[in-house]
């Protein structure tokens, strides 16, 4: 672990332009540019709130909230993933031929998706504010379900990324898989509405547990309890020791199959 963080340190202007690249190639020949990072988010809670509160008529308060808060986080999750999982991939050419850690690919992925994730926040502080809902101090907390929620997503990529250089088939699987998480996490249908079988199974998915205590810091003025924080700080470091441990025993074989 020593090591991984005295070459982040030593190669900490290599990281920012690797940031930089990934949010320029993003939004390169864009007109919004990256004002879509904030439009988004907007964009996809109108669609959502209006289409399922019509159709499936969830009693939830503040159900566009709800919604927003949801979709922030997994689009992040979604985004960061994916894109960690091809960044070795993506950068074969330059591996090939300088010697760069190679984490550090993953990581400005990582990084560069904690900007949107920035932006879309900003973006459901506008809602709170156009609809007048009520700001309370427990907002101020909501950097800690972030936090959790980038650094498994970093474990999971570095994972997806040693995984997706030996076996190509991962790139195809992990889209299926995303599909059926989006479902496995409340971002459209509330807890409550859920049988006891499907909420257990539900509850096994860590994104659920940084989903809600964010809506909770954010809309409900309410502090998480000390078993949401353990869990989620649990899972979240596991995860990125179990990626670390993965990346670093691949990352050797690497150049043989690039």
């Amino acid at each position: 672990m020593s090591a991984y963080i005295s070459n982040l340190k030593k190669y900490q202007p290599l990281l920012y332009e690797l940031v930089a690249r990934d949010v320029k190639i993003k939004y390169r020949k864009s007109v919004l540019g990256v004002l879509w990072t904030i439009l988004n988010p907007l964009l996809m809670m109108v669609i959502l709130s209006v289409v399922f509160s019509n159709l499936m008529r969830f009693d939830v308060e503040n159900y566009s909230l709800y919604i927003l808060g949801g979709q922030i986080l997994f689009t992040f999750y979604n985004e960061a993933t994916s894109g960690a999982m091809t960044s070795i991939l993506g950068n074969a050419s330059l591996i090939k031929k300088v010697y760069i850690p190679k984490y550090l690919f993953v990581v400005s992925r990582i990084a560069s998706s904690s900007i949107n994730i920035m932006s879309s926040f900003c973006a459901m502080i506008i809602v709170m504010l156009c609809t007048r809902t009520e700001l309370h101090f427990t907002m101020f907390l909501s950097v800690i379900p972030i936090f959790y929620l980038i650094v498994f997503s970093l474990g999971v990529g570095l994972i997806l990324a040693a995984l997706t250089v030996k076996f190509r088939d991962v790139m195809h699987l992990y889209s299926v898989f995303l599909t059926g998480l989006m479902y496995l996490t409340p971002i459209i249908y509330p807890m409550s509405m859920l049988p006891n079988w499907v909420r257990f199974i539900v509850n096994l998915n860590p994104l659920t547990w940084m989903v809600e205590m964010f809506r909770d810091v954010m809309i409900y003025n309410t502090i998480p309890s000390c078993t949401e924080f353990i869990v989620s700080l649990v899972v979240s470091f596991a995860t990125l020791l179990l990626g670390l441990w993965i990346f670093y025993k691949q990352q050797d074989e690497f150049i043989l199959n690039l």
